[in-house]
C-alpha cells in the first residue's frame, strides 16, 4: 500500500473525498473533479446537479416512522434504548469522526465555481430563468449544509472555493471562524440564493423556493441569536470566558461586527423577524384548520389539519412550502402508515410532552377549570378537554386506525383498532415504549399498511414555523407582546389549532402559568435555571406543541441551553400513568415483572406510578437506571484528533494546529468530556 502524503490527507479534511484504499485514492482524482468538458453547459445538467442535494441533505421518511420520530431522545419522544450523550463517560473524543465531513461543501463549491463561470460567459444553454433558479438552489444547499455543521460544531472554517491539493492552502483553510461569522455567511448565502431564484417558479411545492429560503433564514438567525444570548459569558460564544478561539492568533483580537455580543444577538433576532414576517404575511390566511375531530369512518368529514400530515399529495396545502413525494408505481416507499397503525415503531411520546399540552380552555393542566379537571387515569381521560391537537393525534384504545381500502390484502400490517398499548413486547414493530403513541402522519389506509409499502408524503418545510419564529424573535428583540404581529400570529396559530374564544388568547395561558409546575419540560429551563418569564416559556410551549414530532426539538433545546439542569438533577423519562389506575388492569403483572432484573417487563411502582422505560432493568449494566445526566461539552461535538494531527506542523503536537477543540473536550482520543 502506498503511503499517503500529508497534503493528500489534508484534502480529505476539506474536500471530503471518499477513499476505499490508499492505492485507489492515489491513482485517481476525486470523482467530483472528473467531469467532461461539455458538462455544466445545459439547463438540464444544472438541474441535475441541484437535484442530487434534495436527496442528500433534506430530511425524508427514512427509517420506520420517518420524520415523525425525529424528536426521539429528547423530552418529547423516547426510543426503546436511549442516547449515550445522557450517560456518564459514554461519548468520547474520536481519532476520526465521520460527522466531520466536508463532502457536500466540496461538491457544492466546485459546482458553483464552474457553473457561475460558464453562466457569466453565456456558456449554458436553456431557459435563463430556470438556470438562475437552479444556481439559487445550490447556494441554498450550501447554506443548509453549513447550518447543520454550525449546530454540530459551532466555529467552522468558511470555505467557498474548491481547494487544490496544496498543503499550505489546506492548512490555511482549516482556520475556524467565530460561530456568528459562520451564521452571517449562511445568511449571505441564503440572500444570494433568493436573488437568483424566481418568486413563482414552477413546481413551487417540490423545489426550493424564495419562501423556503426565507423560512430557513429565519430559522438560522433565530438559532444564532438564541445561542449568543443563552450562552453569554461561556466558552461557547466568541470572546466568552474561556473561548478556545482566543488561543489562536487569527481569532485573538476578534471583535463583533456590531460592537458587542448583545448587539450581535439583536442583529440575528432582527434578521429572523424580518425573514419570518415576509413568509408569515403571505401564508397566515392559508393555514389548515383543526376541527378537533378524528375521522373514524370513510364517510366522516375530513379534518384538514390532520390530513395535512397524513397525505400522499401535499400540493393542495398552500402552507406546505416544500414536500417530498413517494410513489407506489415507482417503488419509492416508506413505513409511516404501518408505524401509525401500530406503535410508532417503539418511538413513544413522553409524559412531559403530553402534559405540556393545554386544556381546551387554554390553561395548563394544573390550573383551575370550569366544571372539569385533568386526569390521566385512562388514555381517554388524558385527551378529555385538551388541546385539540392532542385530541386528534394521541392514540386511544377503541379508536379505529384503519378503515379505508380494507379489501387490499397487501396491507397486512394494519391494526383496525387496539384494546390497549403493548408495553412489554420485544419487537420494535409492537412495543409501546412509553404507553403513549401518536397518529401524526396517519391516513387510515390499509393499502399502505405493510412492510415499507406506503407512500405517505413527507413535509420538509411548512409556513407555520415562520409565525412561530417571528413570535420568538420579536419578543427577544422587544421584551413585549405589544409590537408588530406577535399577538396576531400567536392567536392565528391557536385558532387554526382548534382553540376557540378566550382559549385562543395567549394571555389566558400566560396568566394561568406557574413555571414551578412545568419542571418536566426541558424548555422551561435556560442555563440550569427555571425561567421567570411566563411569556417566554409559553412561546416555547406553543412551539413545542405545534411542531411535535417534526424534528426541531433538539435544535430548540440546544439554542435555549435547556439541558444544564441535568448536571445536578437526574431526569427520568416517563410515559403513561401505569400503576394504581384502571390501565394497570390491562396487564397481569406479577412481582417478577417489575423486580428490576434484566428480564423485567416494566418499571417498579416503587420508583414511580408512571412507566419509566429506562428503569425496567435496574442492574448495573443499564446506563440510564439512575436517570439522564448531562455534560456541558455535549452541546457541541468534539473535533476528531486526526484533524489536529494533519494540520499541525508537527504531527505529534495538536497544539501546533490552526484548529482548536470545542469547550470541555480533551485533545486526546478515547477520552470523555472534561465537564
Amino acid at each position: 500500500m502506498k503511503i499517503l502524503s500529508k497534503y493528500k490527507l489534508l484534502s480529505l479534511i476539506i474536500l471530503g473525498a471518499a477513499m476505499a484504499s490508499c492505492d485507489d485514492y492515489l491513482d485517481k482524482q476525486p470523482p467530483s473533479y472528473v467531469v467532461p468538458e461539455d458538462y455544466y453547459r445545459a439547463e438540464d445538467q444544472i438541474e441535475a446537479c441541484a437535484n442530487k442535494f434534495y436527496t442528500d441533505l433534506l430530511p425524508s421518511h427514512g427509517g420506520q416512522y420517518g420524520t415523525f420520530s425525529s424528536d426521539g431522545n429528547t423530552d418529547n419522544q423516547a426510543f426503546r434504548g436511549s442516547d449515550g450523550k445522557y450517560a456518564v463517560g459514554q461519548w468520547k473524543v474520536g481519532l476520526d469522526n465521520s460527522n466531520w465531513s466536508w463532502t457536500a461543501i466540496r461538491d457544492l463549491n466546485y459546482q458553483l465555481k464552474t457553473i457561475l463561470s460558464r453562466y457569466e460567459n453565456n456558456e449554458i444553454s436553456g431557459n435563463e430563468k430556470n438556470i438562475r433558479h437552479y444556481i439559487g438552489e445550490l447556494y441554498f444547499f450550501r447554506a443548509y449544509r453549513y447550518f447543520s455543521m454550525l449546530r454540530t460544531w459551532g466555529d467552522l472554517p468558511i470555505v467557498t472555493e474548491p481547494l487544490p491539493d496544496n498543503e499550505s492552502i489546506l492548512v490555511e483553510a482549516n482556520k475556524r471562524m467565530p460561530r456568528n461569522e459562520v451564521a452571517r455567511f449562511i445568511l449571505k448565502d441564503l440572500d444570494t440564493a433568493i436573488s437568483y431564484m424566481s418568486e413563482n417558479f414552477e413546481n413551487r411545492h417540490t423545489r426550493i423556493s424564495v419562501d423556503v429560503a426565507l423560512l430557513v433564514k429565519s430559522r438560522v438567525a433565530l438559532f444564532e441569536g438564541s445561542w449568543l444570548t443563552n450562552f453569554k459569558d461561556t466558552p461557547f460564544v466568541p470572546n466568552g470566558e474561556g473561548w478556545p478561539g482566543k488561543t489562536k492568533d487569527y481569532n485573538a483580537d476578534y471583535q463583533f461586527p456590531t460592537g458587542s455580543l448583545d448587539d450581535e444577538a439583536k442583529f440575528f433576532f432582527a434578521e429572523a423577524a424580518m425573514a419570518a414576517e415576509t413568509v408569515a404575511e403571505k401564508y397566515k390566511g392559508s393555514l389548515s384548520q383543526n376541527t378537533g375531530v378524528i375521522p373514524q369512518s370513510a364517510t366522516d368529514p375530513e379534518n384538514p389539519y390532520f390530513k395535512l400530515f397524513g397525505n400522499t399529495d401535499m400540493s393542495g396545502f398552500k402552507e406546505v412550502l416544500l414536500w417530498r413525494e413517494y410513489s407506489n408505481p415507482l417503488g419509492i416507499k416508506n413505513a409511516v402508515e404501518t408505524a401509525v397503525q401500530r406503535n410508532n415503531y417503539a418511538c413513544g411520546l413522553t409524559r412531559s410532552m403530553v402534559e405540556s399540552f393545554l386544556m381546551e380552555d387554554g390553561k395548563p393542566i394544573y390550573a383551575s377549570h370550569n366544571g372539569y379537571s385533568f386526569s390521566d387515569a385512562t388514555l381517554a381521560e388524558v385527551k378529555a378537554h385538551r388541546d385539540p391537537r392532542l385530541v386528534i393525534f394521541l392514540k386511544e384504545p377503541g379508536q379505529k386506525n384503519c378503515f379505508l381500502n380494507m379489501s387490499v390484502r397487501t396491507g397486512d400490517m394494519y391494526v383496525e383498532n387496539e384494546e390497549y398499548p403493548d408495553i412489554t413486547n420485544g419487537a420494535d414493530d409492537k412495543l409501546y415504549t412509553t404507553g403513549y403513541a401518536i397518529r401524526k402522519g396517519g391516513t387510515f389506509d390499509r393499502a399502505m399498511a405493510g412492510n415499507h409499502i406506503g407512500w405517505t408524503a413527507s413535509i420538509t418545510f411548512r409556513a407555520t414555523e415562520a409565525l412561530l419564529n417571528y413570535i420568538e424573535a420579536q419578543y427577544m428583540l422587544t421584551g413585549t407582546l405589544g409590537t408588530g404581529h406577535t399577538l396576531e400570529y400567536w392567536r392565528t396559530i391557536r385558532e387554526k389549532a382548534g382553540f376557540q374564544g378566550d382559549a385562543a388568547d395567549p394571555m389566558t395561558t400566560i396568566n394561568a402559568t406557574d413555571i414551578s409546575k412545568e419542571k418536566l419540560d426541558w424548555g422551561a429551563y435556560t442555563a440550569g435555571i427555571l425561567l421567570n418569564d411566563p411569556i417566554l416559556y409559553n412561546i416555547r410551549r406553543e412551539r413545542r406543541c405545534e411542531l411535535m414530532a417534526e424534528g426541531l426539538r433538539w435544535m430548540d433545546l440546544t439554542r435555549w441551553r435547556s439541558l444544564d439542569q441535568l448536571k445536578t438533577e437526574r431526569y427520568h423519562v416517563e410515559g403513561f400513568h401505569l400503576w394504581n389506575t384502571p390501565m394497570q388492569s390491562w396487564y397481569s403483572f406479577t412481582e417478577k415483572d417489575y423486580n428490576g432484573s434484566s428480564s423485567a417487563k416494566v418499571s417498579s411502582p416503587a420508583l414511580s406510578e408512571y412507566l419509566r422505560p429506562y428503569q425496567k432493568n435496574m442492574e448495573s449494566g443499564n446506563l440510564f437506571r439512575d436517570g439522564y445526566t448531562w455534560h456541558m461539552a455535549h452541546y457541541l461535538n468534539p473535533l476528531p484528533i486526526r484533524q489536529f494531527q494533519l494540520t499541525s506542523s508537527d504531527y505529534s503536537s495538536v497544539e501546533l494546529s490552526p484548529l482548536y477543540q470545542n469547550p470541555y473536550w480533551p485533545t486526546v482520543p478515547d477520552l470523555p468530556a472534561l465537564q
